[in-house]
């Protein structure tokens, strides 16, 4: 009995240790997950100002300029590292990756100027266009819907250059034997069909342009313009030769869009009109053809203007005119390239923009007796 006692006692004495033991060994768990916890806080935390100060510039306040050389064919880790090197940047690794986080690229090589106060996107802007980074000295806006004579009053206005010393430019054979070489997917022979008023009409394309000299050359300027037109047009490669359209076709048939657009307009229906009146082999009797046959701007077309003898007269030739008849913004090309698909022949604007459509002639005269006549 007495030794079932001691056995007993024992095992009490053992079960304490191991209790006791339990709580050291949980304390010491407990301890060593708060501190790890506590260390990766303290990581995440030190990063995380790391980061978001070395994407900022290293001084706002610095004027002092420091000349940095980017080599031929270096690459965005090589440029990152001369960057760090030279002082303009804090870390070449999240440069570089925060150039691929925005997806930029095609950093020229050259000789740069620049500060430590720097952000990294004037970094960026900088190293794409060559150019070391500030504020525009000045910008011209082309809007949708011009002609390339009008554009040159835009540019006129803004520029040292003429309207006349623009049109003579754009009308240069060896200004558009060049622009034909260097776009030679989007200018084709088909601007120079005898019949086209001005080979480069429609494409300059409407946007915003800045300029970061005090004088650009004409050239300069005008190349920048079918630059981005040939950068919008590549886009649609594949939707292209799904329709088996050429880029000047595209260009054609979105400037009718955009001369007929108006503020509530369906860009997508009108696109299907003129489609399916080409199928049919329907002239597409477009009011902004006749106006830009006739050379002049009219608040009202006239019957008589309608049987003006020109290949841009949509009323007396079929298809598409020779070449466009404005600049085209991206809507106006999306919408050439997706219409809606309908069977509408006809379509109107009433006063107020908005449009109505038609099947039939029949339908079409309701609409003009509805909506115009009053």
């Amino acid at each position: 009995m007495d030794n079932n006692e001691s056995k007993k006692q024992e095992m009490i004495e053992k079960m304490k240790i191991r209790k006791k033991e339990g709580r050291v060994v949980r304390r010491i768990v407990t301890i060593v997950t708060l501190v790890i916890l506590l260390i990766i806080g303290i990581v995440g935390v030190s990063g995380y100002f790391y980061v978001k100060s070395a994407l900022q510039p290293i001084n706002p306040e610095a004027t002092a300029e420091i000349p940095v050389e980017i080599p031929m064919g270096s690459g965005i880790s090589t440029i990152s590292s001369i960057l760090e090197e030279n002082g303009i940047i804090k870390n070449a690794r999240i440069f570089k990756y925060y150039t691929k986080f925005k997806n930029e690229s095609n950093f020229q090589a050259g000789d740069y100027i620049m500060t430590q106060s720097m952000t990294l996107d004037e970094i960026i802007e900088s190293l794409k266009t060559g150019k070391v980074y500030h504020e525009p000295v000045f910008s011209v806006t082309v809007p949708e819907g011009l002609t390339l004579e009008q554009i040159s009053e835009i540019v006129a206005k803004h520029t040292e250059y003429t309207a006349e010393q623009f049109m003579e430019l754009v009308t240069s054979k060896e200004f558009i034997q060049n622009m034909m070489a260097t776009y030679p997917d989007l200018i084709t022979e088909e601007v120079s069909n005898a019949n086209i008023r001005y080979a480069l009409e429609g494409y300059l394309y409407p946007s915003t342009y800045a300029f970061y000299e005090e004088s650009p050359s004409l050239q300069e300027i005008v190349s920048m313009m079918i630059s981005l037109t040939n950068d919008v047009v590549t886009q649609y490669d594949s939707l292209l030769e799904e329709k088996q359209m050429t880029p000047h076709q595209l260009l054609t048939f979105a400037s009718l869009l955009e001369e007929e657009a108006t503020a509530q307009t369906d860009r997508e229906t009108i696109a299907s009109v003129f489609y399916n009146r080409l199928e049919i082999d329907m002239p597409l009797q477009t009011d902004p053809t006749v106006l830009y046959a006739l050379g002049s701007h009219k608040d009202r077309v006239l019957y008589e203007d309608l049987e003006v003898e020109n290949p841009y007269n949509t009323y007396v030739i079929q298809g598409l005119p020779p070449g466009p008849i404005a600049n085209a913004g991206k809507i106006s090309i999306e919408a050439a390239l997706n219409p809606t698909d309908t069977e509408y022949l006809y379509f109107l604007a009433d006063p107020e923009g908005n449009n109505h459509f038609a099947k039939t002639y029949e339908e079409h005269l309701l609409n003009i007796d509805e909506f115009l006549e009053q």
